[in-house]
């Protein structure tokens, strides 16, 4: 295809070329309104100068350094955050956002803390998806006394000493995931959970959520202990083999954190399609094939546009205002996925 024009430009922003040439070459001022109709043509058909653009339109509003702290860089989910973080912060109108979005070598507390301290080094806020050690909330407690806000993503972490967490109410995850089962199995039996970690608070609540469902409401079925799957597929898939040959009258299977791909395969293999209620997390390629081939009874899922664009109103709140202005939770409507609505 062929490089867009300034002519395509000022068609598809509905203004003149000359307008266009004012924006970018900042001769004379413009409107804003017709200044962001030209910035937001320009990223809608790839305009080779949208960073250029973009600094004319945005260059006398305040700039905030913001920090993203995420978890496997390889995993499916993790890079459409990403993705959704990058695309939040550059449709924020008020302020001219720069991200820095990275990645700990290690899930252990020394490899959380040390990205934690370097981003807190270089921006005004950070939010990150961590465990809860000690460790990770004693280096937010020294970036709070050096006014850097943090904020948890997905799972909570250092009550008291963050900013704000924000992400769903992981509790109602769990009890809805044991409704599906409760509701859908061919007959009552075993039932088993999947955590990551139980250092990860969501998953810990999920885990509740899921067990208080069935002694409240289900208490036919019989939960078998937690397995941890450390949030990877291989564990997962072994595991989940294992359990099926310990446990043959399983009827239904959660995975509360990551490492679905793991249990979508085994039960591939195993023909286990409509036969097993698996419940996972996140609407990825994984999971929606698991759905359309009927492998996967239901996907719960973050939606992270929205997530994302509350995200930086927070972080943003939190850099030009006293932190008592921000709400200690903030709880987002979780997405439910079948396979009639993928």
């Amino acid at each position: 295809m062929r490089r867009p024009t300034i002519s395509d430009l000022a068609r598809a922003s509905g203004v003149s070329v000359a307008t266009v040439d004012r924006v970018l070459n900042a001769r004379h001022r413009v409107r804003e309104e017709t200044a962001r109709r030209v910035y937001d043509a320009a990223q809608s058909i790839g305009y080779h100068a949208v960073g250029l653009i973009r600094q004319r339109v945005f260059e006398d509003l305040p700039q905030y350094k913001l920090a993203f702290l995420l978890q496997k860089p390889t995993q499916q989910f993790y890079q459409a955050f990403a993705r959704e973080i990058e695309t939040a912060a550059r449709s924020v109108t008020t302020a001219r956002i720069q991200t820095q979005i990275d990645f700990p070598s290690a899930a252990t507390p020394a490899a959380i803390v040390e990205k934690l301290k370097a981003l807190g080094a270089r921006n005004q806020a950070v939010a990150l998806v961590a465990p809860d050690y000690p460790a990770v909330t004693a280096a937010i407690e020294d970036l709070k006394e050096k006014g850097v806000p943090v904020f948890s993503l997905l799972s909570d972490f250092a009550s008291g000493v963050r900013t704000g967490y924000i992400g769903v109410n992981n509790r109602k995850v769990g009890r809805t995931a044991a409704w599906v089962i409760a509701r859908t199995a061919r007959k009552t039996g075993k039932v088993a959970c999947f955590v990551g970690s139980h250092r990860f608070h969501g998953h810990e609540l999920r885990e509740i959520g899921f067990r208080s469902y069935f002694r409240e409401n289900a208490p036919d079925f019989d939960v078998i202990d937690t397995l941890i799957n450390l949030d990877t597929p291989e564990i997962t898939h072994e595991a989940t083999l294992t359990l099926l040959e310990k446990h043959p009258d399983l009827v239904g299977l959660y995975v509360c954190g990551g490492g679905m791909e793991g249990a979508i395969s085994a039960f591939r293999e195993e023909g286990l399609g409509g036969k097993i209620v698996l419940v996972v997390n996140e609407l990825t390629p994984d999971s929606k094939a698991g759905l359309a081939d009927d492998i996967v009874a239901m996907a719960i899922g973050t939606p992270l546009p929205g997530l994302c664009q509350q995200l930086m109103v927070l972080m943003k709140d939190a850099i030009e205002n006293s932190e008592t202005a921000i709400p200690g939770q903030s709880f987002l409507p979780f997405d439910i996925y079948l396979s009639e609505n993928i």
